[in-house]
């Protein structure tokens, strides 16, 4: 009798030769402190990779295959040569998603990245109106990501994304995020909110609650052209999986490069016990996909722990590494936000000490020209 076909998801576990999805913090240096930065962005790294460092990874990109690069920060726009390396991995036939908070995206920007292949553009709102998206993000961050929207779909840029990480601030606003989206012609993406970077020091007021998690799963259920990656997967033990990856991808398919050139195993987690290695070491970055004892380890066949004997398990897988780990639970124990309250009654039992800090971040701001030549901080 004939074995039968491995699932997709337990394909993806053991790992593939290249990361499906490689995320890429080009700088840390931002205009905005959103409360929620995964990366405490705020300053530019003086060590950041150099242009030609940052060309010669995007060929290492183009020689791996790697499907995409996804471009962030810190705000990447900021990058003098941001747009010249964007047009080399085009170039490279590496396609480029790059996340923006819309203030250096001018007219003239949006027609440049309209003619370009292989470049989608997300832009970052939290709100669906100004009082909403600029208690989390910084006043006049409203007005900037709408007239970036205004201007991309001025220069006929077809089907941008919207990207919103979903708090107890804008839950209610889900109809809102997505009839804006319509509006534009736009994608609407959800993402959540990880206890990482400053998000440490607001996740506990501003996660969903039972109820609210209730409330997107069935939105999603409701709405399955919203992009949501690997985010929410933990929520698929409340019924039907979501649309996405379900499944923890970190290492496995997907993985994070710093402005400095470490990487991270988890694009949540930039901390020492997920570094993997350095594009800089011996090898370049392929030598640290393929060899770092870390990533193999995370493609090893994982036990289930405390959740193995949950009979939703299987939908699950247990919910969100970074998640986890920030908040001071075993890795191979429940989710913080386990749908079924598992994850609430361990938090409740963890020592401060206990808790890893995420340590000092890029907070404190630089500056840097705008476009109309006025002294921004970031």
């Amino acid at each position: 009798m004939p074995a039968e076909p491995r699932r997709l998801v337990d394909q993806l576990a053991l790992g593939l030769d290249s990361p499906i999805c490689l995320t890429w913090e080009l700088t840390y240096g931002c205009n905005l402190s959103c409360l929620h930065c995964l990366s405490s962005s705020g300053r530019r790294d003086p060590a950041e990779l150099t242009t030609s460092q940052a060309r010669a990874l995007i060929d290492e990109m183009a020689d791996m295959s790697v499907f995409y690069v996804n471009v962030g920060g810190g705000e990447p726009t900021i990058r003098p040569d941001f747009y010249d390396l964007v047009g080399y991995a085009v170039h490279s036939k590496v396609g480029v998603k790059f996340s923006t908070n819309g203030y250096t995206m001018t007219a003239e920007r949006a027609r440049q990245v309209a003619a370009m292949d292989y470049v989608d553009v997300q832009i970052s709102l939290d709100g669906v109106d100004a009082a909403t998206n600029d208690s989390l993000r910084g006043q006049g961050s409203y007005v900037a990501a709408r007239r970036a929207m205004d201007n991309l779909a001025s220069a006929g840029f077809a089907n941008f994304k919207i990207s919103v990480v979903v708090t107890t601030a804008n839950v209610e606003q889900l109809d809102g995020f997505a009839n804006l989206a319509a509006s534009y012609g736009a994608t609407l993406r959800l993402t959540r909110l990880r206890p990482s970077g400053r998000g440490a020091q607001v996740w506990n007021r501003l996660h969903l609650d039972h109820r609210q998690q209730v409330l997107l799963y069935h939105w999603l259920v409701d709405n399955p052209g919203v992009l949501t990656g690997d985010s929410f997967f933990h929520l698929s033990a409340l019924g039907e999986p979501l649309a996405g990856l379900n499944m923890c991808g970190a290492g496995r398919v997907v993985c994070l490069i710093d402005p400095v050139g470490d990487v991270y195993a988890c694009p949540f987690v930039l901390h020492d016990d997920f570094k993997a290695g350095s594009v800089k070491g011996e090898g370049g970055f392929a030598a640290v996909w393929r060899d770092s004892p870390l990533l193999r380890s995370l493609r090893e066949p994982q036990s289930g722990g405390a959740c193995s004997s949950c009979g939703s398990f299987d939908s699950c897988q247990g919910g969100c590494m970074a998640a986890k780990f920030f908040t001071g639970l075993p890795l191979d124990g429940p989710d913080p936000e386990c749908v079924k309250g598992h994850g609430t009654t361990l938090l409740a039992a963890v020592e401060p000490d206990r808790v890893p800090s995420p340590g000092a971040g890029h907070s404190v701001p630089v500056t840097f020209r705008s476009p109309r030549r006025a002294r921004v901080a970031v």
